[in-house]
């Protein structure tokens, strides 16, 4: 017998975070007790559980640009070590009590440089939170893994600098490069040295591409800049025809990214809040994953989106009826697409994801 897909077993069950910000997903009380450190005094309350509900209002507008004007309180209260460090290793309790196995936290180093910080200061320091994280997991007797990307902020000079960071970082628990922000406007040609030099060092790079703006958003990441993976991706749908029979048309742009396996790095709950999608039960995410392009599931931002991974998981098997197999395939895409060594990957998925499963299936 099958067990049942519930808020308590999906949550149980192992999953991976690919595309998760930093800044994104702070505990409401733990936003407060940093204000109140630094002097920070931008809040409009200091009551936890009002002010969670005032980041999911204030990002439940329909629009990226407004969506991302939360980040300025959580960005305000994490200018100094012992704020990112404390967020940081947060972060892998809150993943870790949530299933997630595997994570890859991503956020932009310059935007915690208003007190002096250096970046090489708050990577440093990042990296310190996510070991103590770590370590106070395996007391639980969890495991986690956790890889960093360091975002370039796309309306920002000096993506090199950045890239350069990541690079640097890289044997210290840095696996990859981004690049975040308002796509309109700002798009990712704007850094081809950027990508350039990614390339010529053998280092990972995805790209927010496909979510505010349209499939030229899309083509210019993988075309112009050999984007890996795809941040959202939403828009590719754009480029498939759906006939009234039910027939289904691949354009060519989506062809060349179901073929080639680009992971799209989606996240249900923030494409509503932003405007990428009307609703989940019309969310590309249904279609993409039925036409087997490399679907991954993941929370953007916990804090602004009300969200954690075992709740977008929940949402989808309510909206399109998926099992255990199909969640098992969410999370194997995901695994298959991180940016560690393959040998780390396979043992990841023999050893924790798909005995998981079986478990829920045997």
């Amino acid at each position: 017998m099958s067990t049942p897909l519930t808020s308590e077993t999906i949550r149980s069950a192992p999953k991976v975070l690919l595309h998760d910000h930093l800044d994104g997903g702070l505990r409401p009380q733990t936003v407060i007790d940093l204000a109140e450190a630094s002097g920070y005094r931008g809040l409009s309350t200091t009551d936890a559980g009002e002010l969670g509900i005032w980041f999911r209002d204030n990002a439940n507008s329909g629009s990226l640009v407004r969506y991302l004007e939360g980040f300025a309180h959580t960005c305000g209260v994490m200018q100094d070590e012992a704020a990112l460090v404390r967020v940081a290793a947060e972060a892998v309790e809150d993943l870790a009590l949530d299933g997630v196995v595997y994570a890859e936290v991503r956020y932009a180093p310059e935007l915690f440089t208003e007190r002096g910080l250096t970046l090489e200061q708050i990577v440093e320091a990042v990296q310190e939170g996510f070991r103590v994280g770590v370590d106070r997991v395996a007391q639980t007797g969890r495991r986690i893994r956790i890889g960093t990307l360091l975002c370039a902020m796309r309306q920002n000079e000096g993506w090199l600098r950045i890239a350069e960071l990541a690079v640097r970082y890289r044997d210290l628990g840095v696996v990859g490069f981004d690049i975040a922000g308002p796509e309109a406007g700002f798009p990712p040609t704007r850094g081809l040295d950027t990508f350039e030099y990614l390339r010529q060092q053998n280092a990972h790079f995805t790209i927010h591409a496909g979510e505010a703006f349209g499939l030229p958003s899309i083509w210019e990441a993988i075309q112009h800049c050999g984007a890996e993976r795809l941040g959202h991706g939403v828009r590719i749908v754009d480029d498939i025809k759906v006939s009234g029979d039910g027939t289904v048309q691949l354009g060519r742009l989506a062809s060349y990214v179901r073929d080639r396996r680009i992971p799209l790095e989606m996240c249900p709950t923030s494409n509503l809040q932003t405007g990428a999608a009307t609703s989940i039960a019309e969310h590309p995410i249904g279609l993409l994953a039925k036409l087997r392009f490399r679907v991954t599931v993941n929370t953007d931002n916990r804090l602004m989106s009300y969200c954690t991974l075992s709740s977008e998981f929940e949402r989808l098997v309510e909206t399109f009826g998926y099992g255990w197999t199909d969640l098992q395939w969410f999370t194997v895409n995901a695994m298959k697409s991180a940016f560690i060594g393959f040998d780390e990957r396979l043992s990841i998925i023999n050893e924790l994801i798909k005995p998981g499963y079986a478990s829920f299936t045997s």
